[in-house]
């Protein structure tokens, strides 16, 4: 295997191969190469998000966080259809991006609640088609990233130009990357397969409705940072019920861990150190190939961007409220809509059967 090929590996592949070595010598290669990577990796993130800010402004460096992440995701991943009708598809969820959680601000907390359902779900339909590849994490993810850190004025103007830029940068990319592959599948083939009847649709609807209901009681409880609360049930409500309970399990004594661990680097550090931390967690994050350390390693950032607004106490005491509310009602919910599912099929086979009698 060359450079280029190891350094696409993700952390599990990188970390398999340096396991598997067949002696010392390779070991050391491997891990170099695996540590150069995480490193290369972190340096040009953080060279991107720097770019964007100087462009767009402070408020908008988590608008180049969104690009980044998909940059990066559709580099390797396809939305299973036509290559040039993934390019409109990609335009189209940017568009999403741009308006829909401005929108979401601006009406009161109910019509908000019906507002992420459809938008959601429509990321979720249009960039998610093959489940396996996990797309859904990089858009829902990025709608609440900017929901959350809402921005209005001339600053929602640059946000809007920044997404822009974003949509066309992710289009070359992914075009670029996938103009080769060949598929029959196109735009209204993907709409057309949208059925109650489809176990993916099914999934679509029980994450879309799951994290829009679970935000709207956590701002009716006046939850804080409810953007943290949207993560976690969108980490929670997974396609298979085996990973939604392996996260179920390891969601908030990750997060636990991560504050714990964040609590104590602040208090043995210098205060001109603590913009250090979120760069600390960037690095464990590249180094983690579980899911527990991969939520450790991501409350830094978190806490460390919350922490000149709240405080440590209170920063901490958040993220730990708003995880736990996540992942209690994400798997009650899951619960409650599978039940849901099964009694309509059962009213639905019973109609079915008076009817052929």
């Amino acid at each position: 295997m060359s450079i280029y090929q190891e350094l696409q590996l993700n952390q599990a592949g990188s970390k398999a191969l340096i396991r598997n070595s067949k002696d010392s010598r390779e070991k050391r290669r491997h891990l170099l190469i695996y540590v150069f990577k995480v490193f290369l990796t972190l340096a040009f993130c953080m060279a991107f998000v720097t770019a964007y800010t100087k462009i767009f402004g402070e408020d908008n460096s988590v608008a180049g966080v969104v690009v980044l992440l998909t940059v990066m995701v559709f580099r390797s991943a396809d939305l299973g259809i036509k290559a040039s009708h993934g390019m409109g598809v990609i335009v189209i969820l940017f568009a999403v991006l741009a308006v829909g959680p401005r929108l979401t601000h601006m009406v009161p907390a109910g019509w908000a609640f019906l507002l992420d359902f459809v938008f959601l779900l429509l990321l979720l339909t249009l960039g998610c088609h093959n489940i396996i590849m996990a797309n859904h994490a990089t858009w829902v993810l990025g709608y609440l990233l900017l929901q959350g850190n809402d921005v209005s004025g001339h600053a929602y103007f640059m946000r809007v130009l920044a997404l822009a830029l974003g949509a066309l940068l992710t289009a070359l990319v992914f075009y670029r990357n996938h103009r080769e592959i060949t598929y029959k599948r196109g735009l209204r083939d993907l709409l057309g397969e949208f059925a109650l009847s489809s176990a993916r649709t099914k999934w679509q609807l029980r994450m879309a409705l799951g994290i829009s209901s679970g935000m709207f009681f956590a701002q009716l409880l006046h939850l804080p940072r409810v953007m943290w609360a949207g993560f976690a049930m969108m980490s929670i409500i997974q396609p298979f019920r085996k990973d939604l309970l392996d996260r179920f399990k390891y969601r908030f004594p990750g997060n636990a861990i991560g504050c714990v661990l964040f609590f104590g680097l602040c208090a043995v550090l210098p205060e001109s150190f603590y913009g250090c931390i979120g760069m600390l967690g960037g690095v464990g994050v590249g180094f983690s190939a579980t899911y527990l350390w991969q939520t450790v390693f991501n409350s830094f950032g978190a806490l460390a961007m919350a922490k000149g607004m709240f405080g440590m106490t209170g920063s901490v005491a958040l993220r730990l409220a708003n995880n736990l509310f996540g992942v209690v009602y994400g798997l009650v919910f899951d619960f409650v809509f599978e039940k849901v599912c099964c009694a309509a099929e059962r009213i639905s086979r019973g109609t079915e059967s008076a009817d052929a009698a």
